[in-house]
């Protein structure tokens, strides 16, 4: 599947879902994602399915004092 992942092209395979795609990119802690410009609540990365193309914007939170 070709994604576009914030701003960079990205293809992978056996990725159906924003948590496939969350665990295919090791990326670990707070995430908000953004899918052609809607925000996806993180209880629907399970079940939001991605499609060929999609503009993708995930931002990882922080923490620090």
């Amino acid at each position: 599947m070709n994604l576009l992942v914030n701003g960079e092209q990205t293809s992978l395979a056996n990725v159906a879902t924003v948590s496939d795609l969350i665990s295919a990119l090791d990326i670990e802690g707070n995430v908000a994602v953004e899918i052609n410009r809607e925000i996806v609540s993180r209880s629907a990365f399970e079940n939001h399915h991605l499609a060929d193309g999609d503009k993708i914007e995930i931002v990882t939170a922080i923490g620090g004092g």
